[in-house]
């Protein structure tokens, strides 16, 4: 998994791209989110527009970064998920406590 971010005034977004498995690409990214809210970030969109796969460990590292953004007073939205990435959300009812985006632009405005 790759994961690169850029920022769009207080919005800080992070795009990953290939198979999201958990192991070592969870701590880099948990590491990334954590140094987005240390910077004083309060609004984070993950763009899973690249995401090829996404494993149960991905899925809870997800679970994790929504959890770590409202321990911090913060948002997380979801876009461009992939119809397999909505699958897994839907079937493990995931969806209802995300706010998935279809795309960027469309989370950059809900924030």
């Amino acid at each position: 998994m790759k994961i690169t971010d850029e920022f769009k005034g207080d919005v800080a977004i992070i795009h990953l791209d290939g198979k999201v498995m958990g192991g070592p690409d969870a701590t880099i990214f948990h590491g990334k989110l954590h140094e987005i809210v240390s910077g004083g970030k309060k609004k984070v969109i993950v763009d899973l527009a690249k995401v090829e796969w996404m494993s149960s460990v991905g899925l809870g590292m997800l679970i994790s970064a929504l959890t770590t953004m409202k321990n911090n007073q913060g948002e997380l939205r979801l876009a461009g998920v992939t119809k397999s990435i909505q699958s897994l959300l839907t079937i493990t009812r995931l969806v209802t406590i995300f706010q998935v985006h279809e795309n960027v632009e469309e989370a950059l405005k809900s924030l």
